[in-house]
């Protein structure tokens, strides 16, 4: 794409400028600090309203100014903003970014296209909201918010709920230390080993897209530019392969089918629960059991 300075002031005076989609490769990382996410504070960019925080309940707060519990306060990460599974190969979820190029202003509320490269994940594809942004973050990384993940720099969760059980950086070691986390962050510690098959910071591709409308309703914010970039449409078959882009859309790199209706979930995967759309047909000799409103399970 040719930028405004090559087109000339003549052009810019003819077209709109439009928002720049961000791209590239970048690293991974996982966190859960239970924190009140950054871009929960008014005035980080131009949105409709900053993200939700909640308080120690889990409980939607309304005031944006109220002082974060990692700082004496009593706001936190909601529970609600943790990743799922769409279907094998798709998930959703949020991070904390830091961009090469960018701030605060162009990070706080947009959306990303990840699509993994390494590990046990290679091939599948991740869109996530920027909810966080963090110093302590390199060029092109998104740090995963996925409880147990470690709690990092700073740790919200002990004055929130009394703490949680892993390394201050890696988090939880096993499927089984999710029992003990607060019902609403189970599915999402869950999630760590079922769809993202415990990969260890793996790399990706990164494309920006329009958020989808399934992780505005979970942050409540939307960026005033969001339109201005391409449109992401699910993986839907066929095998990986770098995908073109274009300012109409971003088609993600396929790999299976994404139909609810025509897949099934293996065994210890998830099948159900508040907004899920991926498979909920479990595979023979399995069925999938309601562990809470946020997770059922196949078992």
């Amino acid at each position: 794409m040719r930028s405004a300075a090559i087109l000339g002031l003549s052009a810019v005076a003819l077209f709109p400028m439009a928002a720049h989609a961000a791209s590239g490769s970048g690293q991974s990382t996982r966190y859960w600090d239970c924190c009140k996410p950054s871009c929960s504070w008014p005035g980080k960019a131009a949105v409709n309203r900053p993200v939700f925080a909640c308080d120690a309940s889990f409980n939607r707060i309304s005031d944006a100014g109220v002082k974060s519990g990692c700082d004496g306060g009593s706001a936190y990460s909601c529970g609600d903003q943790t990743p799922w599974a769409v279907n094998s190969q798709l998930s959703y979820g949020f991070a904390a970014t830091s961009l090469s190029g960018g701030s605060e202003a162009s990070w706080c509320c947009a959306c990303y296209a990840l699509t993994f490269t390494s590990g046990p994940v290679a091939g599948k594809t991740m869109v996530v909201q920027s909810t966080s942004t963090g110093g302590d973050l390199g060029n092109n990384h998104f740090d995963i918010n996925m409880p147990g993940g470690g709690v990092g720099l700073f740790d919200g969760c002990r004055p929130q709920f009394g703490g949680l059980p892993g390394a201050t950086y890696g988090g939880v070691s096993s499927r089984d230390q999710c029992n003990s986390f607060p019902s609403a962050l189970q599915p999402g510690c869950q999630w760590r080993f079922d769809w993202f098959n415990n990969a260890d910071n793996p790399s990706f591709t990164f494309q920006q897209v329009q958020c989808p409308a399934e992780l505005v309703s979970k942050s409540g914010c939307k960026r005033d530019d969001d339109s201005q970039f391409p449109v992401f449409t699910p993986p839907s078959g066929g095998n990986p392969q770098p995908s073109a882009t274009s300012s109409q859309g971003y088609t993600a790199p396929t790999s299976s089918p994404g139909n609810p209706g025509s897949c099934t979930s293996q065994q210890w995967a998830q099948c159900g629960g508040s907004n899920f759309l991926g498979c909920k047909t479990c595979v023979s000799g399995s069925a999938c059991k309601f562990i809470n409103d946020y997770y059922s399970q196949c078992q």
